[in-house]
């Protein structure tokens, strides 16, 4: 998924940048647009599985709320510095033309990071609220026996089969219904209150610096289709992490496929909601603008993105059962089915997606593009974007090569899950 989001990604900042003169009013550069309403969702859902499972772990692990809460909240905070550093990094490229307040715009990595400290304040709160709420008496240390029955430190004999005694104390488990439910509301709050924010309630006495994170105003005055920011940018994440808790809750691990499957019901029926709620003559919002800031819209994506769970989950394991090409060559992933090897180009830039979006975009809209920007045909643009793809393939293949473990800000992009580790 994280590949395809990269795909997306190319094609559209290829497209926009590239496509000059009558090009520009093609129905071509139409669609191209719609889906590049998808990397971003994407990613940021993306975000809030990987936040999901790397909670998951900890709890396991018998880490406090605190913990889990510093952890992941360090690990946001240093996505958004990255985010920062991304920004000045473009500034000192494009020195001499570019604004200084280019510095202070809000992009995606910036929400990435918020949200996963967002997250990790939610995750946090629920865990030391459900820890301290009282444990049925008699039950000191929970273990389950060879008939699953669960024992507290009695004097009774174990049961065993055989030599080895099967008893083992029982994992920690996370409270995936509250986590689940809790997340949902997030995300509808976040989506309701999207449309306010950006006429009727707009947080205009704040320096515009930090309204850009409410409502990407940046410093133009007025909200800005293109900005990413927290309305209602971080609701894909919290929509994320319910899918995350649901996937990797015991049940979850054990009923992948029903899962995935439910998963891709419930998107068909939020995009078929959604889109009888968009031609409804029904409003409660006084200014109505579907691609921006309407609920619809934010319903619509996060069905097509629980579709895309179920179809890239299929693709993966049935359809093509792929080797991961890592610094010492290819390896089968344990779950791959015997069937033909075959390389999946998605799956190796899914791996590596912070690297080629931050080197991507010099090369497309920065001071080493490729093509003339604005200047050239749809061909000419393709062939732009097929070069593009075979650049940051290569680059992806030859990452693993680099001693990248000795450079610190390595671990962290494992740890916000924008890449996997290994």
């Amino acid at each position: 998924m994280r590949g395809l989001a990269c795909l997306l990604m190319f094609q559209t900042h290829c497209y926009d940048s590239w496509l000059g003169g009558d090009a520009r009013n093609t129905s071509f550069l139409h669609w191209s647009q719609r889906l590049g309403t998808l990397p971003a969702p994407l990613f940021l859902f993306l975000a809030g599985i990987s936040f999901a499972l790397v909670t998951t772990k900890l709890i396991r692990k018998n880490q406090t709320p605190a913990q889990i809460t510093r952890t992941m909240a360090r690990r946001g905070a240093e996505i958004v510095a990255f985010g920062y550093l991304f920004r000045l990094q473009e500034y000192l490229i494009a020195w001499g033309w570019a604004p200084f307040s280019d510095l202070f715009r809000v992009d995606i990595l910036n929400i990435i990071g918020l949200s996963m400290i967002f997250m990790a304040v939610l995750c946090g709160l629920i865990l030391k609220i459900k820890s301290s709420e009282p444990k049925p008496s008699g039950i000191s240390s929970l273990q389950t026996n060879a008939r699953g029955v669960t024992e507290s430190g009695r004097n009774e004999p174990e049961q065993t089969l055989g030599p080895e005694p099967l008893s083992k104390t029982i994992e920690p488990r996370a409270p995936v219904a509250t986590l689940v439910a809790a997340s949902i509301a997030i995300t509808a709050l976040i989506a309701l209150l999207t449309p306010p924010l950006y006429t009727t309630w707009r947080p205009t006495r704040l320096p515009w610096q930090l309204e850009s994170y409410i409502d990407g105003c940046h410093n133009l005055g007025a909200p800005q289709p293109w900005l990413f920011c927290i309305f209602p940018w971080t609701a894909f994440a919290f929509a994320g992490l319910a899918a995350g808790f649901i996937l990797f809750s015991d049940r979850g691990r054990e009923r992948t496929v029903p899962i995935l499957t439910t998963f891709a019901a419930i998107g068909s029926a939020a995009i078929l909601l959604a889109y009888a709620l968009d031609h409804s003559s029904l409003q409660i919002y006084s200014t109505y603008d579907y691609w921006h800031t309407s609920p619809n819209f934010l319903m619509m994506r996060i069905g097509m993105l629980l579709m895309i769970c179920l179809l890239a989950y299929a693709w993966t394991v049935w359809a093509l059962p792929t080797l991961s090409f890592s610094g010492s060559g290819f390896s089968r992933p344990e779950s791959a089915i015997p069937w033909p090897v075959r390389f999946s180009p998605l799956i190796q830039l899914g791996q590596t997606s912070l690297l080629v979006y931050w080197v991507h975009i010099e090369f497309v809209y920065g001071r080493f593009s490729l093509l003339p920007k604005r200047a050239v045909g749809i061909a000419t643009a393709s062939r732009g974007l097929v070069e593009i793809f075979l650049f940051m393939l290569i680059l992806s293949i030859a990452r693993p090569r680099i001693a990248w473990k000795k450079i610190a800000p390595s671990r962290t992009l494992e740890r916000a899950g924008l890449q996997p580790s290994r």
